[in-house]
């Protein structure tokens, strides 16, 4: 099936907003065609440049990537420096193509603490792109869920704020503006959510694909949008009750 009848099968008036995506399975890929691991990263730059243009294609708002995780520190030390590298060069090479699309590119994480030539790399092209108005491109760098929870509680404290409760903390998040993810889509096979963005995905839908991420072009990320628009999202409520609110 092509992605042309894929995009036949999506409701125009129900595209989710927000779609988060764990990109896992680069190394796999690479070792399957006897290549090091960092070859599947590379492959991988392709893979983000085509959902990007696919989410762009159906008007999706906000599109958050898990690029580098704070557990991703304690793999070799060769990889680590070739992921940065990668960074670097993926952003000098996509940020004309950003422009051109009116993207927006934003950072979730501890990005004060990464390397200087990546962190600064990052900064010029978020205030290059600050003024684009199309899709939000969210790079999940430096990232992990609980320490994002835990800076939160933090900053709560040392404000003095004493009434806590879902607003005030969701207030001291990194993107406190970002809109929770309606969808989440992990490559790779693996069946867990990796720390990724753990106080935002508490209602967001779920959808597990054995294709590795170097392989996950425009058809795959439309079948999942597919998927996704065949569930009720209830919320807590009966589908009685959302039937009715319909």
């Amino acid at each position: 099936m092509t992605d042309q009848n894929y995009i036949a099968q999506i409701d125009p008036s129900r595209i989710p907003e927000h779609i988060a995506i764990i990109m896992d399975g680069n190394g796999r890929w690479a070792k399957q065609s006897g290549h090091e691991r960092t070859y599947g990263h590379e492959y991988g730059v392709e893979a983000v440049r085509n959902v990007l243009r696919a989410a762009n294609k159906i008007g999706i708002k906000v599109l958050t990537l898990y690029t580098f995780s704070e557990e991703n520190w304690n793999r070799p030390k060769e990889e680590v420096e070739a992921l940065m590298n990668l960074l670097v060069s993926a952003i000098h090479n996509e940020l004309e193509e950003l422009n051109a699309n009116g993207v927006r590119l934003e950072v979730l994480g501890n990005i004060e603490d990464m390397p200087e030539t990546p962190r600064d790399t990052l900064f010029k092209a978020i205030e290059k792109t600050r003024c684009n108005k199309g899709c939000r491109l969210v790079l999940a760098i430096n990232y992990s869920g609980r320490s994002e929870i835990i800076r939160a509680a933090k900053l709560l404290v040392d404000n003095g704020i004493k009434e806590i409760n879902e607003e005030t903390l969701k207030q001291k998040l990194y993107l406190p503006e970002l809109p929770d993810p309606d969808l989440l889509i992990r490559t790779g096979g693996e069946y867990r959510v990796s720390n990724f963005l753990l106080w935002q995905i508490a209602y967001t839908e779920l959808y597990f694909t054995p294709v590795f991420w170097p392989d996950f072009n425009a058809d795959e990320f439309y079948k999942a949008i597919v998927d996704y628009q065949g569930r009720e999202r209830r919320f807590g409520m009966t589908g009685e009750q959302v039937s009715e609110d319909k």
